[in-house]
């Protein structure tokens, strides 16, 4: 288990700036089968009554440095301003998560099943 940043994509996938050094980065690329929790820590309540959802997703690397990949770098960028201080590091890749299924958990007995579809944002053009 590792926690990583990640932004939704206008097509329902995910995106990762992870370290090629990072042990996580070498499994998902051993397998990349993947399984993502997204979040909120509260301070207030049970945990497991918070809303959390679970995507399942195959791991795909962009083996080109961030630099080379102008459109994900200033999208990545625009949601984690701070990873400016290495995201230029040559180590660092970006990896997509492309979405097979997920569930999400809403509170006490309130579980959803949801298809790749039912992540994707109307409207907005793909980086």
């Amino acid at each position: 288990m590792s926690r990583i940043a990640f932004a939704a994509t206008p097509d329902g996938a995910g995106l990762s700036l992870i370290s090629g050094i990072a042990l996580h980065c070498q499994a998902l690329r051993a397998d990349p089968r993947a399984s993502l929790l997204i979040g909120e820590v509260s301070a207030r309540g049970d945990p497991l009554n918070q809303p959390r959802l679970t995507v399942h997703a195959r791991a795909r690397f962009y083996d080109r440095p961030p630099a080379k990949l102008s459109g994900l770098r200033a999208f990545w960028l625009s949601r984690h301003p701070k990873s400016k201080l290495y995201i230029d590091f040559a180590d660092f890749v970006f990896v997509r998560f492309e979405i097979v299924g997920a569930n999400l958990y809403a509170g006490f007995a309130k579980a959803y099943a949801l298809a790749p579809n039912d992540l994707k944002v109307d409207n907005v053009t793909d980086i």
